[in-house]
This record gives structure tokens, sequence and C-alpha cells, in this order.
């Protein structure tokens, strides 16, 4: 059965806005994009629903997240001003506190609130990635979860990459039409060198894909080119031999094969002119995470020069631990507003428009998982992922260009309706596959344990 979702503009963001327009879906596809008119008379025995003062787009996508760390919104906020005891007070209550029920509820309230918010898909990289899998397949999104793997010692090379595999078969087990597998090793001061190259060779001859977390900090930076700061101290104190490659984090994982891969690198602050010429060389992807950046205090990534440079970019809201919302509209509009605030770096060419911002959000981040053969804009053939906004709020009103309202005035909350495959997810203000009350109920439960308040 055919269903017309239409509503005053249909933004395909590949193609021009289109004034009382409309999108006819079938079989879990988009049929066609045109006029309201148009397609209902090309679609006539379809089910229409129209949704007034609104405008439909592509879903959202969020290239880089961790909703297995759900619960841990607003958590860390006491440590955000030393990175390394923020991440060892992350470590032990994934590790320690929480048990693998509390993740499961965890991905699967951070996959709610990306359905309300009119995310789509997702990039979530995961240490425990099977349960992130259920997580997202329960509420109905597309995505591809990163088994992420760790081991900074070169001694236990083998030994980790062992364990990555049996949980990629695992993974691959699990898979289906919407939810698939890469893996993720997780940073360069938590895997070695030999592991590095391993999982490169791994992904290339397995064909996953791979996201890793590069150039994010000025700790890391001082460890790849100099093997000093509080990383190469932790390293030192568990009797762990760093040697540094004197180069930059890009050049160093360019080094060790990870480029090869045409990976999915989250963050990429501290990169220079050599670093970015080999990101588009090589044709890494880049999974822009501004608010989490500014949030932990790490920098701003040169967005505009990703973008002069032909680099894919995609939004990422990274976990809601360090940016307290997972919510795309709020992100493009940082990255954009961000951008705009060093202008000799990043207006020399133009400064970032709401039409950039919103084809980065959505055909941007298709490009950074590789799903822009199905996802990422309205167009017929292409798999009906798509969202509705309501345009009526307060503060979109009145409104003189439907693009530039919502990017700049708009939010996730704005969202009235999500579609993945044709299926409606979120609708009247619920998420239609999963009890929300309940997990609502057994969040409260976790976060009363985190806050060591049982």
């Amino acid at each position: 059965m055919t269903t017309i979702y239409s509503a005053p503009w249909v933004l395909p963001v590949s193609s021009p806005p289109i004034e009382d327009g409309a999108v006819a879906v079938d079989a879990g596809l988009i049929a066609g994009v045109g006029k309201r008119a148009q397609i209902g008379s090309e679609f006539s025995d379809a089910e229409s629903l129209h949704f007034e003062h609104a405008a439909i787009l592509p879903g959202l996508i969020n290239a880089h997240s961790h909703l297995e760390l759900t619960a841990m919104r607003g958590l860390l906020e006491n440590e955000e001003t030393d990175f390394f005891s923020w991440l060892r007070k992350l470590t032990i209550a994934r590790l320690e506190q929480m048990t693998p029920d509390d993740l499961y509820v965890s991905a699967a309230w951070g996959a709610c609130e990306a359905a309300r918010a009119g995310v789509t898909a997702l990039g979530d990289a995961s240490d425990s990635a099977l349960t992130s899998m259920h997580a997202l397949r329960a509420v109905g999104l597309r995505g591809i979860v990163f088994q992420e793997s760790f081991g900074p010692d070169a001694r236990l090379a083998k030994e980790n990459f062992a364990k990555l595999q049996a949980k990629v078969l695992e993974l691959r087990a699990a898979e289906t039409a919407l939810v698939k597998a890469g893996v993720s090793p997780h940073a360069p001061y938590t895997v070695s060198a030999p592991q590095l190259e391993l999982i490169a060779d791994f992904a290339l001859s397995e064909n996953l894909p791979l996201m890793m977390h590069a150039a994010e900090s000025a700790a890391e930076d001082l460890l790849v080119r100099e093997g000093r700061g509080f990383f190469a101290e932790g390293l030192a104190k568990r009797g762990i031999e760093w040697s540094s490659p004197h180069t930059s984090p890009i050049q160093y994982l360019k080094e060790r094969g990870i480029l090869k891969t045409k990976p999915l690198l989250a963050h990429c602050i501290r990169v220079d002119e050599a670093d970015i010429e080999t990101l588009a060389q090589t044709r890494s992807k880049v999974a822009h995470c501004p608010k989490s950046n500014v949030k932990l205090g790490h920098g701003r990534a040169p967005l505009r020069k990703f973008i002069d440079n032909e680099i894919v970019v995609g939004f990422g809201s990274d976990s809601v631990a360090s940016n307290n919302t997972c919510d795309i509209l709020e992100e493009a509009r940082f990255a954009t507003l961000l951008s705009r605030s060093v202008p000799e770096e990043e207006t020399r060419n133009g400064m970032i428009t709401a039409s950039d911002a919103l084809s980065a959000a959505t055909l941007g981040g298709a490009r950074a998982l590789g799903l822009e053969r199905h996802v990422g804009e309205l167009k017929a053939g292409l798999h009906a992922d798509l969202m509705v906004l309501s345009l009526l709020g307060a503060h979109q009103v009145p409104s003189y260009d439907p693009v530039s309202t919502v990017l700049f005035a708009s939010s996730g909350r704005d969202v009235l309706l999500t579609v993945v495959a044709g299926r409606e997810v979120f609708r009247d203000d619920k998420v239609v596959n999963v009890d929300e009350a309940w997990l609502r109920a057994r969040m409260g439960e976790i976060a009363l344990k985190l806050a060591g308040r049982t």
C-alpha cells in the first residue's frame, strides 16, 4: 500500500525545496517526490497523510554516537576539566557498575532519543556492540554498530585481535537489512601499533567499515608526537612501552594502515594542512562532533577546510556523557555558528550556509557511513527514511526560508514523525516499537546506582 506524506514544504536536500510538496512511499522505498497535486495524481489510490505547518526532510544521520553511555548523561560534569579523570570515571561506570541489562536499557533509551529527534541512522561505537545492535533493532532504526577494540600493550595485540574477531562473528550473525557491523580500534592511545595493523587488514579482507577516534585532544597529540603527557605516564605506570613515531596522529594512522580502509574518523580537531591533504588523498571521512569537542575543551575542528578539500563530513553527537543531547539539528546549527567564529580561517571561501549544514546532517552523514546509495536525500528509488518537522513553534514564526528555519530555529524537539524504511518509528509523541515507560523507569534505577544512591 502506497502512503503519501505531504506538507507545505518538502526539502529533498539534493534538489531545491518544494513548496506544497509530497513524498510517496511504497514497500519501504521512496516512489515519488514532487508537488502535492502531482504526487496525488500519480498515486491516486494511496493513503494520504498531510501535515500542516511542517516540512518533510530526509532522516537525519548521526555519524558518531555511543548509545550504551546514555545513562551517563550529566554524570561526568565535574571531571570535564581533566580528560584523564573523565575517561577513568566513564570506564569504571561502564565496566564495573553497569550490568549487561543496564547497557541494553541505556542503548535503547539513546535510540529512543534519536528516533524522537528525527535521526533515522547512526554510526554507533560500542564496547558492547551486540547489545547496541539489539537496541537499534528494537527501536527500528538503521545503523552501523562498530565493535570497539582496546589494548595499548603490543604484547597482547594478537590476543586482543582474536577477541575482536569472535565478537564480529557474533555481530554478523545478528545483522539485518537495517543494522550492520563494523570495527573500531578505539583510539591511538588505547590500541597498540601491531593491533592497529591487524584490525586494518581484517577490515579490508572482510569488507568491514572502520571507525576510529583520532586527533581529538592535546594529550593524544602530545603522546603520539613526543611520547609525553598523562597518557604516556599512564601507560608507563602499567608497564606498557610506548615508542613515539614523532608525527601527527593522522600520519601515524596512515603508517599503520588504518587510512587504507577509508575510515570514518571521529573528531579530527588537531589536524594541520598536511593531515587535511592526507585525509583527502586517502578518502578518509570525518564525523564532526562540535558540541562534544568544545564541551570537553578539546577545541574546534576545521569544518570549512574539510569541505573545501572535498572530505566527506557528517555530524555526530558523540555520547551524551560529553554532549548531553542527541540532536543532530542542534549539532548542525552549532557547527555552522562555530565555523563562523574564526573568520580569517573559516570564511575565506564563504561562510558555511544553512544548506551546507543541512546537507552534512543528512547526505553527508549517509556518505560518512557508506549509506549514500540507500538514504540521505529524498529521491525516488532510495529507502524511505524521512522525518516531518513542525514549523509552528513560536521560535519558528515567521519563516521566510524553510531551510534557514529548520537549521537556525528548529531542534529535535520539533519532530512530529520519523520513518525508517517506510515504517513509522516515532509518531504522536510516542516511539512505536518499545515500551518507553519501562525504559524510563529502568533509566532512573541505573542513574541512582551510578550516582551511588543505592
